[in-house]
C-alpha cells in the first residue's frame, strides 16, 4: 500500500504507516477536515467513513469545535483556534481556498503531502505539510504560511497542527510537570471538559512542563490499550491545548509561541512552524513509549547508531576550582575506572571564580590553564579518552568584558530594570552579530583546542525579552532566538563532523524533539540523586529514549537531599540511561574505586541493550516493591534486568516479575551465574529477583539466549 494515496471524487486523503491510518478530507466548502486516526484503512474504506461536517445544533453551537485539520479563528467557530491572522485593513480569520497539492519524496522511504491553500479574499497562502516513514507509525506535521501580498500582515497564533481524536466513552490525558532538580514528573489524570493548556512562556522548553501529551480512553494500561500522543519539536516557548468539549469529542492543538506574542509577516515573507509529530498505537503506554524512542532513534538524533562513552565530568570534585593540575589528576583517575569522555565542567575561563564574573568571556583562565586547553585536552587523548567541555553561550554576567563591551546584546527593555537570574542576563542571540560571534568562538574553541564533546547549558529563563531599535523585536525575538541557536549547532556540526554535543538547561530545561535533532543527548536533570531520578527518568522516558538520558552516578550524601545510597545502586539507577560520573574520585577509597570499574565494565558490556533495546517499564515507580525495567536487543536474542527497591515493607508480597519481548520456548542464560531459564517461565510465571534484604537493594541481571 503506498504511503499517501488520494480518492479525487471524495477529497479524501489516506496517510498509510506500518500499523495505522491517517485519513482527512477537504470538504465542498474547501476546508480540510479530519476523518479517521487510528488502526490501519484501505482508501476505499476512509472514503466510506467520511462524512461532511454536520450543521449546527444551534444558534450558539457554531461548527464543530473539534475535526478540522487547523482550525482557524474565523466565522462560527468557538473552541481554541490553531491559526489567527490580522490582515492589513484589521480583518482577521482565514477562510479556505484549496491552491493544489504536491506529493514528495524528500528521502528514500519517506513521503510528503503538501495540501495548498489560499484566503479567499485576502493574499495569505497556507501549506499544510504531513511527512509519513515507510519505517514509522509517527506522522509529522507542520504549517508554512507566505505573505502574498503588498501589505504586511500579523499572524497572531499558528499552530503547527491540529489532531482529532474518535469519539470515546472517557478520555485520559498523560503529561509531565516538574520545576528545577525535579523534572518531568509523570502525571496520568482524566481529561477534564473545556480546555487543558500545557506551555512554556520562559523562552526554553522549561523544567515545569515538556511539549507532549498522551490521551487514551481511560482504561490503557502498560502493556494493552490504545494510546494516542503527540510530541512538539520545538525549544522556545510553546503552547499544547487539550480540548474536550459538552458533546464529549476531543483532540489537541499545538505549536511555538505563546499568547500575546504576534509573528509579523511582510510582503513575501513566510513563517514555517515547527513539526508537531503524532503517533497512534495499540499496545498500551509502553508501545508508545518505544515507538517513539525508535522514531528519534531513526528520524531525529544525528548519530543515534554509536554507542555513546562513558562520561567523566568534574563539577563535583573542583566546583570552581579548576586547573590544570588537578584536572590531569582526575583524568587520569577517571581513566583508571574505564570512563570514555572526560568532561571539564565550568570554571575553565576568564575571571570565572564563581557565578557572579566572567560569564561571557571565553578564553583558559590565565592562572588555571597558562599554556591554554591544549596541555590538558593532549593528557586526555593520551590515556585514551576523548575530551569535553562546559560552555554556557547564550548567557552573560554583568561583570564580564563581554558585557562592558556590549552591554546593547543582552535581552532588555530601555526604562527598564535587567533583571539578573543566577547573576546572569541572557544575550540576545536573535541578533545576527551575537549569533555571528557565539559561533565564531565556538568553532575556534573545537578547532583549537582538540575538543570532542561539548556540555551546551543555558541556566535561566528569558526576562524583560525586548530588543531596542529592531522593528517588531519583542514579537520576533521569540522565533528568531531559536531559530538562530539551532543555526549555529547545525554549523558547528557541519564544520566539526566529530563534534558530539549534550542539550542542558540547568538540567532537563531544553528536552524536546527540536534540539534532540542537533544534538547527541540530554542532560535529564541537575538531580542526581538515585532515588529521585528514579521517576525522573520514568517520566523522561514516556517520549524520550534511554539513548539521550544522560544519568550520572554522584557522590553521597548527595548535595540536594542528603541522602546517602549504595554506590551499586547509584550505578544502577544511572545505567538505564548514558552512564556518567560526576564524583569527587580523590576521595573515593580503593573499594569504591574497584567496585565502580567492575560496574563500569559491566555497563559497557550491556549498554547496546540499554541505548538501542526495546524498553519495557515491567513495574513502575509508583507500585509497591521494587520499580524494574527491562531492555531487550532487536531479535530478542538478549535483555537486561534493572531492579531498584528502596526498602521493603514487612509483609509485603515479593512476587517474580514477568519478563517481556523474549523468544517464546527459548532459554536464556544469566551472564555470571551461567543459570539458565525458560522463556515461556520468563514471561508467563516470573523471575525471582532475589534482591538482598534492607534497604536500598538492586540488581542489574544481563541474559542472553542460548537457543
Amino acid at each position: 500500500m503506498p504511503l499517501i494515496s488520494h480518492s479525487p471524487d471524495a477529497g479524501v486523503w489516506l496517510l498509510t504507516t506500518p500499523r495505522t491510518s491517517y485519513a482527512l478530507r477537504i470538504d465542498e466548502s474547501g476546508t480540510p477536515g479530519h476523518v479517521a486516526w487510528g488502526p490501519r484503512l484501505s482508501l476505499a474504506e476512509a472514503v466510506d467513513i467520511a462524512a461532511p461536517p454536520g450543521e449546527p445544533h444551534s444558534s450558539f453551537e457554531g461548527l464543530r469545535a473539534v475535526g478540522e485539520e487547523l482550525p482557524a479563528d474565523d466565522g462560527i467557530h468557538y473552541g481554541p483556534p490553531s491559526l489567527q491572522v490580522r490582515h492589513a485593513d484589521g480583518t482577521r480569520g482565514f477562510t479556505w481556498q484549496p491552491a493544489g497539492h504536491e506529493v514528495r519524496e524528500p528521502a528514500p522511504g519517506t513521503e510528503e503531502l503538501v495540501l495548498r491553500f489560499r484566503d479567499r479574499g485576502y493574499p495569505l497562502e497556507v501549506d499544510l505539510h504531513y511527512r509519513v516513514h515507510a519505517d514509522s507509525d509517527v506522522i509529522e506535521r507542520f504549517t508554512v504560511l507566505r505573505n502574498a501580498g503588498a501589505d504586511r500582515l500579523e499572524v497572531l497564533r499558528a499552530d503547527s497542527a491540529a489532531w482529532t481524536l474518535p469519539a470515546l466513552p472517557e478520555y485520559r490525558i498523560s503529561h509531565v510537570t516538574g520545576q528545577w532538580s525535579a523534572e518531568t514528573q509523570l502525571r496520568r489524570e482524566p481529561l477534564p471538559y473545556g480546555e487543558t493548556v500545557l506551555t512554556s512562556r520562559r523562552g526554553v522548553t522549561s523544567h515545569h512542563a515538556n511539549p507532549w501529551l498522551m490521551v487514551d480512553p481511560g482504561d490503557t494500561g502498560e502493556e494493552h490499550g490504545r494510546v494516542w500522543s503527540a510530541a512538539l519539536a520545538w525549544s522556545g516557548s510553546w503552547r499544547l491545548t487539550a480540548q474536550r468539549t459538552p458533546d464529549n469529542l476531543a483532540g489537541f492543538t499545538g505549536g511555538g509561541g505563546h499568547e500575546g506574542v504576534r509573528v509579523p509577516l511582510a510582503p513575501g515573507e513566510e513563517f514555517t512552524t515547527p513539526v508537531f509529530a503524532g503517533l497512534f498505537t495499540d499496545g498500551g503506554f509502553g508501545e508508545a513509549s518505544r515507538t517513539w524512542h525508535t522514531y528519534v532513534r531513526d528520524h531525529v538524533v544525528p548519530h543515534a547508531h554509536e554507542l555513546t562513552p562513558v562520561l567523566y565530568n568534574s563539577w563535583e570534585a573542583t566546583g570552581w576550582d579548576v586547573d590544570e593540575t588537578s584536572q590531569k589528576a582526575l583524568a587520569e583517575r577517571a581513566a583508571e575506572l574505564g570512563v570514555e569522555l572526560y568532561v571539564v565542567d565550568d570554571g575553565w575561563f576568564g575571571a570565572r571564580r564563581h557565578d557572579r564574573a566572567g560569564l561571557g568571556d571565553w578564553t583558559p583562565s590565565p592562572d588555571g590553564f597558562p599554556a591554554g586547553l591544549g596541555p590538558l585536552a593532549d593528557t586526555v587523548h593520551a590515556l585514551g579518552m576523548r575530551f569535553g567541555i562546559w560552555v554556557e553561550p547564550e548567557n552573560v554576567n554583568p561583570d564580564s568584558d563581554l558585557y562592558r563591551a556590549h552591554p546593547d546584546w543582552v535581552l532588555h527593555v530601555p526604562g527598564r530594570d535587567r533583571t539578573e537570574m543566577r547573576n546572569e542576563l541572557v544575550l540576545n542571540l536573535a541578533r545576527d552579530d551575537v549569533a555571528d560571534w557565539a559561533y565564531g568562538w565556538l568553532t575556534r574553541l573545537v578547532g583549537d583546542h582538540g575538543v570532542d564533546f561539548l556540555k551546551w547549558d543555558m541556566n535561566r529563563a528569558f526576562g524583560e525579552a525586548g530588543w531596542p531599535g529592531e522593528p517588531d523585536g519583542a514579537d520576533r525575538l521569540w522565533t528568531r532566538y531559536v531559530t538562530h541557536l539551532y543555526g549555529i549547532l547545525d554549523r558547528l556540526r557541519a564544520d566539526h563532523p566529530d563534534l558530539r554535543i549534550e542539550a542542558c538547561a540547568g538540567g532537563g530545561g531544553r528536552v524536546d524533539l527540536g534540539i534532540l535533532a542537533r544534538t547527541d543527548q540530554a542532560w535529564t536533570s541537575d538531580n542526581t540523586d538515585a532515588e529521585d531520578r528514579i521517576a525522573i527518568q520514568h517520566g523522561f522516558a514516556q517520549v524520550y529514549p534511554p539513548r539521550v538520558m544522560s544519568a550520572w552516578v554522584t557522590d553521597v550524601p548527595n548535595q540536594l537531599t542528603g541522602r546517602s545510597v549504595p554506590l551499586s545502586f547509584r550505578f544502577h539507577v544511572a545505567m538505564s540511561g548514558l552512564l556518567g560520573i560526576g564524583g569527587d574520585l580523590a576521595t573515593w577509597t580503593e573499594a569504591e574505586l574497584s567496585e565502580a570499574a567492575e560496574l563500569v565494565a559491566f555497563y559497557k558490556g550491556v549498554r547496546h541493550l540499554v541505548q538501542r533495546g526495546g524498553l519495557h517499564r515491567l513495574r513502575g515507580p509508583a507500585a509497591e516493591g521494587p520499580t524494574v525495567v527491562q531492555y531487550v536487543a532487536e531479535g530478542a536474542g538478549e535483555a537486561l534486568v534493572l531492579a531498584w527497591q528502596r526498602g521493603p515493607r514487612h509483609g509485603a508480597p515479593r512476587t517474580p516479575v514477568r519478563l517481556r519481548g523474549l523468544t517464546p520456548g527459548a532459554r536464556y542464560r544469566e551472564v555470571g551465574t551461567e543459570r539458565v531459564h525458560d522463556a515461556t517461565v520468563l514471561m508467563g510465571y516470573g523471575l525471582e529477583l532475589g534482591l538482598a534484604r534492607g534497604d536500598w537493594a538492586s540488581r542489574a541481571l544481563h541474559l542472553e539466549r542460548v537457543r
